[in-house]
């Protein structure tokens, strides 16, 4: 169906039926609604909510989607550069000549996911009131699945446009009005945050033990770390650091039980108090297992929200085998600047040390160039024993079909959002002053949680030789900043976070410069030009689509991107 405007990207949506019942996360996440029935016959079954509740997570793996969480989060960053047959939209992007007619400034795939939200939200009520097998738990369960979804999707939104038009209710019918002016940025958060809390104890805490609905499904954590990161973004650390505690001590606590009924097959140990995969499993020389679980298995101890892509089902992830590689062609349309990779193996890398296990996984160097293999790779190895004076071997076995997940939440990243509150709790600290109490405090939990996830990826059980030292870094909160930001860019890699990282930064520090300097050197040409043009707070975000403005006459287009042959609407 050819859509007119953002607001009527899925207009029948709720007529659509799904006939089968959920019977597990494969079919709960691949099955579409498949025909259309009278609104008057609809939305009076359980069965009737859960096929638009499903349809709103199948959105949300449509590749338009994936690709969007891709470049949005992150190909304008020091992440990421042309690869193999980059198209023009990409490369356009990647020379920050961002033009609104580029398709990447359609949004349409994600509101498809908010209408569907909306969908739900507006008719479960009355479902609840015809059917009893809709009861209120599962009722309350179902607004706070679609609820925190469409939070979900209006966070990337905002994070990519700033502003935008925020809409609550689905479009049911052609006479409705559509024309709606953006929403500030600081309106939209506070209504995200606003939504989650109304909602976040009504989620389901657990789908049944090992079920990998756990991870593939809003649970109460998911709430809870999008809560954590919303906070962040808002600037409320303490909040940000409650919500992130309370999902870190729940996966403490998922540690603690798996290892009281069975120790001897636990891949997962402390760094410190916090429970990781191992690199290195108890007794072997070859690294590369938590990538194995996390990336290649994926629906791991670690996760907390991913997109589940099951084997051979009909949905597949080709967002990953397009843009990063794949099994036939491992050179993806999307490439990693060669600084990130070259002389790691001589300890002149200033982005990792020649004993980190993520340089190897998440990239591989061929012809001169750099490509991404994280996602790519269902499985890798490498010894550890061999991390200095030669790049080690790595024993690498790509994907043979397109169905890697995509992880939205994982503990690391809630590790490391909760370290990045911690440095700006402790408030401003000039270089060389003496810290106070609190201050040290704060920053001693940053540190311990950098230091936690680096120790995994550097393979430091025990041993203290090489680790980073916490006089080293706390000298004042830009060291601490840039050690915590420097951590997320190593752990978080390619999965679509960077550029919204270095967006947040610069919202903090009230201009471009820190990111500017991170930015700069992958380009190789008009790099005067370019630092100039991202110096402007406007340039962070992206310019609404063309389309968008001509349908919707109360859009104003951002001001980076208005020329004098921009179509402008006044």
């Amino acid at each position: 169906m050819k859509t007119k405007n953002i607001y009527k990207t899925f207009a029948v949506l709720c007529l659509a039926v799904l006939s089968q019942g959920l019977q597990s996360c494969s079919d709960f996440l691949s099955i579409e609604p498949q025909n259309e029935i009278v609104l008057e016959n609809y939305w009076t079954e359980e069965k009737d909510v859960v096929s638009v509740l499903n349809s709103c997570y199948a959105q949300l793996e449509n590749q338009d989607c994936i690709r969007r969480m891709m470049v949005w989060g992150e190909l304008r960053s020091d992440n990421m550069t042309t690869g193999s047959g980059t198209y023009n939209n990409l490369q356009q992007i990647l020379k920050e000549n961002i033009l609104e007619t580029n398709d990447f400034t359609n949004w349409q795939s994600f509101y498809q996911v908010i209408n569907r939200c909306n969908t739900v939200l507006y008719y479960a009520s009355d479902v609840n009131a015809k059917d009893p097998n809709l009861t209120d738990s599962e009722l309350r369960a179902t607004i706070a699945e679609a609820t925190t979804l469409r939070a979900l999707s209006y966070f990337y939104l905002i994070r990519t446009f700033r502003d935008v038009p925020y809409v609550t209710k689905p479009s049911k019918e052609d006479s409705q009005n559509f024309q709606m002016a953006a929403t500030p940025f600081a309106q939209v958060l506070d209504s995200l945050i606003a939504d989650v809390e109304a909602v976040k104890e009504d989620a389901v805490r657990s789908y049944g033990e090992e079920s990998v609905e756990n991870t593939c499904r809003i649970t109460r954590w998911a709430c809870y770390s999008l809560l954590a990161d919303l906070y962040l973004w808002k600037g409320e650390w303490q909040k940000c650091i409650d919500y992130c505690n309370l999902v870190i001590q729940q996966k403490i606590k998922d540690y603690e039980d798996a290892y009281a009924k069975n120790p001897t097959t636990m891949t997962v140990e402390l760094y410190g108090e916090y429970p990781l995969i191992s690199e290195t499993l108890t007794g072997s020389n070859f690294a590369g297992n938590a990538y194995n679980e996390i990336f290649g298995t994926g629906n791991s101890f670690e996760s907390i929200f991913e997109l589940n892509f099951v084997t051979n089902q009909s949905v597949t992830n080709g967002a990953v085998s397009g843009f990063y590689g794949s099994n036939s062609n491992r050179t993806g349309q999307i490439g990693a600047p060669t600084y990130l990779f070259s002389e790691v193996n001589t300890g002149q890398n200033k982005y990792f040390e020649k004993t980190d296990c993520r340089y190897l996984e998440n990239m591989v160097e061929q012809n001169n160039k750099v490509y991404i293999s994280k996602y790519v790779n269902q499985s890798v190895s490498f010894r550890t024993t061999s991390t200095s004076g030669s790049t080690p071997n790595v024993t690498s076995s790509a994907r043979t079909s397109a169905y890697a997940n995509w992880i939205i939440y994982r503990l690391t990243d809630v590790m490391l959002m909760r370290a990045e509150a911690e440095v700006e709790l402790a408030g401003d600290v000039a270089e060389g002053a003496v810290l106070t109490g609190e201050q040290t405090q704060h920053y001693r939990n940053a540190f311990e949680l950098v230091l936690a996830v680096w120790k995994r990826a550097n393979n430091k059980r025990t041993s203290n030789t090489g680790l980073p030292t916490f006089e080293t870094y706390a000298t004042s909160r830009t060291a601490m900043e840039d050690f915590v930001l420097d951590e997320r860019q190593r752990e978080l890699m390619f999965e679509g976070k960077r550029w919204f990282d270095l967006v947040r930064l610069s919202r903090r520090d009230g201009n471009n410069d820190r990111l500017i300097e991170k930015v700069l050197p992958k380009f190789q040409e008009n790099t005067s030009a370019i630092r100039i043009k991202l110096s402007a707070a406007d340039v962070l975000y992206w310019p609404y689509n063309r389309e968008e403005l001509k349908q919707n006459t109360e859009l104003i287009q951002n001001p980076a991107y208005v020329t004098d042959h921009t179509e402008q609407n006044f």
